[in-house]
């Protein structure tokens, strides 16, 4: 059974999508998940503190130390959040979790640990006629398939056609948009991007999910960025000058705007240069955009045989449709069959 990845839309783009509706699942499939996560120290100190987490265990070394652990361990519900969230692009179509029937935690994990998630469908019910309900176990899992937690839980998750985006374009059933690839024991690993030989000029693709901009996080960007202007983090200022709306900085819109593009550029070696940047209308706190980008060209890398050469033009617009930002780029991308990290990595 494949599965894909992209719809075309009345406009003649490809819309990037993410979820498999009800229909699709059935009890004893696997989907492995991709990509991981490295957990560091200060994501298991950020998530204690953050939550006023009282067990020293977390983020006192020197406490830790004295235990049979010997280190800090890692918050469990950070490998419950990961795992279940490396999951939400097989089930992105998600309604509503419902509960877990259990939450075990088999093996401890430290900072340095790398994540990997994957599900086992259980169970399907149909429940309305809007959605169905699916039991999973998602199982967490170390770089060396140390198995660390397991999760099982039901979803309700929206039929064919309705929910939210219950009219969003039918995928293409085109070998190169496979959202999943099978592996020689049948599971299906996810995948994301296209290969060089996949790209056509003249193709537009919309990504997928679209990106809100909220006020503490421009804040952040700004103060770590060095950035003194006052329209990116003065209160008082914005009040007397700006009518009260905290402006997101240019370079963080630059950032946020295409790191959408990266599940449809997923196959990018290396970025080789921006050209023609413009920034037509300034994007606020609150606001939310969406990117896409057109293939221009394609060309053979003259030096890297394994690779080719793409040059992209990105747009982004904001709700009202007005474009906030512009830009072309120039991106070596993996061709197929060819030497890549891709199989050694288990991706």
């Amino acid at each position: 059974m494949a599965f894909y990845a992209y719809g075309l839309r009345p406009d003649g783009k490809y819309q990037e999508r993410f979820g498999l509706d009800f229909e699709d699942f059935q009890p004893g499939q696997r989907f492995v998940h991709r990509p991981g996560v490295t957990l560091s120290q200060q994501d298991n100190v950020d998530e204690a503190l953050d939550t006023m987490n009282a067990a020293m265990l977390h983020y006192d070394a020197n406490y830790a130390a004295q235990t049979a652990w010997k280190k800090p361990l890692m918050v469990s519900t950070i490998t419950l959040q990961r795992a279940i969230g490396m999951s939400s692009k097989t089930f992105g179509r998600r309604k509503a979790l419902l509960g877990f029937s259990e939450i075990a935690l088999t093996k401890p994990v430290f900072g340095g640990d790398t994540l990997y998630s994957a599900s086992e469908i259980l169970a399907c019910e149909a429940c309305d006629a809007e959605t169905g309900i699916v039991e999973v176990l998602t199982r967490a899992t170390l770089a060396d398939a140390t198995e660390v937690a397991r999760f099982t839980y039901r979803s309700a998750i929206y039929k064919r056609a309705h929910g939210p985006d219950g009219d969003s374009p039918a995928p293409i059933a085109e070998p190169r948009f496979a959202a999943w690839r099978e592996a020689a024991d049948g599971a299906l690993v996810e995948q994301m991007g296209l290969f060089f030989e996949d790209f056509r000029a003249g193709e537009t693709f919309v990504h997928s999910p679209r990106r809100s901009f909220y006020w503490n996080e421009a804040v952040e960007h700004a103060w770590r960025s060095l950035e003194l202007a006052p329209r990116y983090h003065d209160l008082d200022w914005l009040a007397r000058h700006a009518g009260g709306r905290l402006q997101i900085g240019e370079t963080f819109l630059i950032t946020a705007a295409t790191a959408p593009s990266t599940r449809t550029f997923g196959r990018v070696v290396a970025n080789l240069g921006w050209y023609d940047i413009r920034l037509p209308h300034a994007v606020y706190a609150g606001d939310t955009v969406e990117a896409q980008s057109t293939v221009l060209d394609a060309r053979s890398s003259k030096s890297r045989p394994n690779e080719g050469i793409l040059g992209v033009e990105t747009r982004a617009f904001n709700q009202h449709g007005a474009e906030v930002l512009s830009y072309r780029r120039n991106l070596l991308v993996y061709r197929r069959n060819v030497e890549s990290p891709y199989a050694r990595a288990g991706y």
